[in-house]
């Protein structure tokens, strides 16, 4: 789809990079610039305990595929000029310095662009190019509601065990300049995009942002539990010992369950016969539900209610997630590592060509290739 585009990755860590991944993954040449001085993407180091990688940390490579690595000191008159020719050749670029650093780096929008009248710049900040505060990913959970939400009800706040607010961020950065993209394909002009963490995240609250903006209610941790749905989110616990989560969302899923469960229902129609009954009474609907479940095996209750159409399933680990057919078609694999896509979307009225990306590169591995071509 992409295979005439060229990207230039100016970003490091997560939100950035995946943003270059997903370009890569639809046929871009995608060129990441890595400082000379650092020894690249911090994220090369982010090993975990025991971890036993080379460069390519399983963190970096999380959202590298696809891509060249050049390793340039941009703080140079030398590695100043091989980012202004890079840009002359790029479509789109993609940064996520701190407020200030790209200025200082000669690789703004404003001073690429005086090179690329067409290019297409994106940018990711914590809170704004306006300001000169760091954006973490953790920090961003704190303040934007996201840990206060996150948690058991009586336990503390929690941080959520992936950056997701990176990971929204770079989906908010992407539909920007595929908006920027279908501008200059009709006006031949460039743009220059830019997405919060802080921004992304307050707008990712949707029903929790509308509880409060809405029904006035303050939302509080409950847990798995949802504010506005019962039983939905709440995990039970099988004859066998498997964890069932339950997302029931209607008044006809909740009867077709009760009577898998042979509960009578005229014992609990008074109860909990509608949506708003079964959240007032929360508590003693999963007491009820809690035993009722403990006596019946895994594998017979998750294959009746898929039968009868009930949102349920069991909770997995990774490695379990990684036996699923649905996740083995995610795959992506060269050079002995193995990777996930990050763009999932499939044209059903166009054959789907095999993807064949570039392992997640050493740092500089490609400076010199690419040198060569500009000179």
């Amino acid at each position: 789809m992409f295979s005439k585009l060229k990207v230039l990755e100016l970003a490091s860590v997560l939100a950035g990079p995946s943003v270059g991944q997903f370009f890569a993954e639809l046929g871009a040449e995608v060129i990441k610039v890595e400082s000379l001085n650092t020894g690249g993407d911090v994220t090369r180091t982010w090993k975990g305990n025991g971890e036993q990688t080379d460069d390519r940390s399983a963190y970096f490579s999380s959202v590298n595929w696809g891509k060249k690595s050049v390793a340039l000191d941009l703080g140079s008159a030398e590695g100043k000029e091989v980012a202004h020719k890079l840009a002359v050749m790029s479509d789109v670029v993609i940064a996520s310095y701190k407020p200030g650093d790209a200025e200082k780096l000669g690789v703004s929008y404003q001073q690429l662009s005086t090179f690329n009248k067409q290019l297409i710049y994106g940018q990711i900040t914590g809170y704004g190019s306006e300001s000169d505060r760091v954006g973490y990913d953790a920090v961003i959970q704190a303040e934007s509601g996201f840990m206060d939400l996150n948690g058991e009800r009586n336990g503390p706040p929690t941080k959520m065990p992936v950056a997701l607010m990176d990971v929204l961020a770079a989906h908010q950065l992407k539909e920007g300049l595929l908006l920027a993209l279908l501008k200059r394909e009709r006006t031949g002009e460039g743009s220059f995009v830019e997405v919060s963490l802080i921004q992304t995240a307050i707008a990712s609250l949707v029903n929790q942002a509308s509880n409060w903006l809405v029904a006035n209610k303050q939302p509080s941790r409950q847990g798995s539990a949802h504010p506005n749905i019962a039983p939905y989110g709440d995990s039970f616990l099988t004859q066998d010992g498997k964890q069932i989560l339950l997302a029931v969302g209607t008044d006809r899923q909740f009867m077709h369950l009760i009577s898998i469960l042979e509960i009578s229902p005229s014992s609990v129609f008074e109860k909990y016969g509608t949506n708003l009954l079964r959240v007032e009474n929360r508590e003693e609907l999963n007491a009820l539900l809690a035993n009722a479940i403990s006596k019946i095996d895994s594998e017979k209750f998750v294959r009746m209610i898929h039968q009868h159409k009930i949102p349920a399933g069991i909770i997995q680990n990774v490695k379990e997630v990684f036996e699923m057919p649905e996740a083995r078609e995610l795959l992506i694999t060269a050079n002995g590592l193995n990777g996930v896509k990050s763009f999932i979307a499939k044209n059903k009225t166009s054959e789907q060509s095999q993807l064949d990306l570039l392992p997640p590169p050493h740092f500089g591995e490609h400076t010199s290739e690419i040198v060569a071509r500009l000179v």
